[in-house]
């Protein structure tokens, strides 16, 4: 594990951020947004130091600053103390003074970094699959620090997923009737985790946030985990995204059945995606966005270096690595985005989308 094979201070840098992950209980999505981006920012800045910080993040405070936002406030401002309250728990240092709206405002506020090719900077999407979580589905928080275009750093906070993948493709609702007849020994329904990775690691960690249905004090055991070894595209299971608006499910369905991929692909909201890939519950990830939809920096940042420390493999369409050098978008992205469990995988993926790129509509 990390922690006990380490101690730089980088490393201490990785691991206080990824145990910001657990200060966030379910809030309401209005407001969860900035809640979120509130409580990272203020963490790494006093952990970090506000000056050696920069994020680049979705939200920013023009809404909350109107005058009729006041109610809006209030709530972000009470959800972020709540957070922060539980800091101590996980190795964090807590607020000595409930912070006000002007603080908040502030930590939300610094989240105006470009990003660039040059320096250090945090990506933080906050939450990512709004949608899943309204719906009580999937969703994440994703945090990634990016130095000098490359990210180094990769933490993914998936509060619902499951620790059976069969379990994802089924609705909350129904989780609550099986687990009412699943006995209270069993693990087969206890979800939530925290997927890491440091660069050049070469694994990826997962930590768990309930088991046997109770909340765990940070520190618990970590395990690592490895994509799956699948190379045969008969047996693999390919992620796709649930909405329809920013990705062509028609072509992904023809290039699946074109490269021999039968089974039936598994829609998830968010990165949880990637960390479906990483833990060995699926082998695919395809998107291949609409036209004139630009991928942005932080839907990717923190999934991909899980990814890759888990021994998988993404690219573009054409093969090239992400580049996260640009700014708030992947500028130059060719087609879409791929992702794979191995390099054989991945290679047959590339060709089957060569082959039919120009027959699309895309």
């Amino acid at each position: 594990m990390l922690s006990s094979s380490t101690n730089n201070s980088g490393d201490d840098t990785f691991q206080r951020s990824m145990k910001a992950f657990y200060c966030f209980p379910a809030k309401q999505a209005v407001y969860l947004d900035w809640s979120v981006q509130a409580t990272v920012s203020w963490i790494l800045s006093e952990t970090l130091g506000s000056r050696n910080v920069a994020i680049i993040a979705e939200e920013d405070v023009q809404t909350l600053s109107k005058a009729d936002s006041a109610g809006l406030l209030e709530a972000v401002v009470q959800t972020v103390n709540d957070c922060l309250a539980e800091a101590p728990r996980f190795g964090l240092k807590a607020p000595g003074t409930s912070l006000g709206s002007s603080e908040v405002l502030e930590a939300i506020s610094r989240c105006n970094s470009t990003g660039g090719p040059n320096g250090r900077f945090w990506a933080l999407d906050p939450v990512d699959g709004t949608l899943g979580f309204v719906r009580g589905d999937q969703y994440a928080v994703a945090l990634a620090m990016i130095e000098d275009g490359e990210v180094v750093l990769g933490v993914l906070g998936c509060p619902n997923y499951p620790m059976r993948k069969e379990w994802l493709s089924y609705h909350h609702r129904y989780h609550r009737i099986i687990s009412k007849l699943t006995p209270p020994t069993s693990e087969s329904w206890d979800k939530g985790c925290v997927i890491y990775t440091r660069r050049g690691s070469g694994e990826a960690w997962m930590q768990p946030l309930i088991q046997g249905h109770k909340k765990l004090v940070w520190p618990n055991s970590a395990t690592p985990v490895k994509v799956s070894t699948i190379e045969n595209p008969a047996l693999a299971t390919f992620c796709e995204p649930v909405e329809k608006a920013n990705s062509s499910h028609s072509f992904t369905a023809g290039l699946a059945h074109s490269v021999g991929l039968r089974k039936q692909p598994l829609r998830v909201y968010s990165m949880v995606k990637y960390a479906a890939i990483a833990r060995g519950d699926a082998e695919v990830f395809m998107k291949f966005a609409r036209a004139g939809y630009k991928e942005k920096l932080w839907d990717h940042a923190a999934g991909v270096i899980i990814i890759q420390e888990a021994g998988g493999v993404v690219t573009d369409a054409g093969g090239r690595p992400l580049d996260f050098s640009k700014g708030i978008y992947l500028e130059g992205l060719d087609r879409g985005i791929i992702a794979c469990a191995g390099a054989k995988l991945h290679e047959k993926i590339i060709r089957a989308v060569d082959a039919s790129w120009n027959s699309s509509s895309l």
